[in-house]
């Protein structure tokens, strides 16, 4: 088995600073929250972004799993479909790259 890297960013909506921030936090926390639930899964951070650039995206998920198996089942999984439904439609952008290690 080869592991994988799986890194997904987002821009998130907010008519204001201060909701977008909101709005990243509850991203936040919801993916945090699965961090123990998803087999197969070696590591999870998210970062947000410090720079304000721009043309940079609001939030980074960097994950790696241990095998294209375990993320393939991730993206089924009930804990990730759920936090996926709790976030709704707070992305207004999204980039993913996944690849081995």
């Amino acid at each position: 088995m080869q592991p994988v890297k799986h890194i997904v960013m987002w821009n998130l909506r907010g008519d204001t600073d201060h909701e977008r921030l909101k709005n990243i936090q509850k991203l936040k926390e919801a993916f945090e929250s699965i961090r123990n639930e998803i087999p197969g899964l070696r590591t999870l951070e998210i970062g947000i972004d410090i720079s304000n650039i721009d043309y940079a995206c609001d939030v980074v998920l960097y994950t790696e799993f241990d095998s294209l198996e375990a993320l393939q089942s991730y993206a089924t999984h009930p804990a990730h479909l759920r936090v996926r439904e709790e976030l709704g439609n707070l992305r207004i952008a999204r980039h993913q790259v996944d690849y081995f290690i």
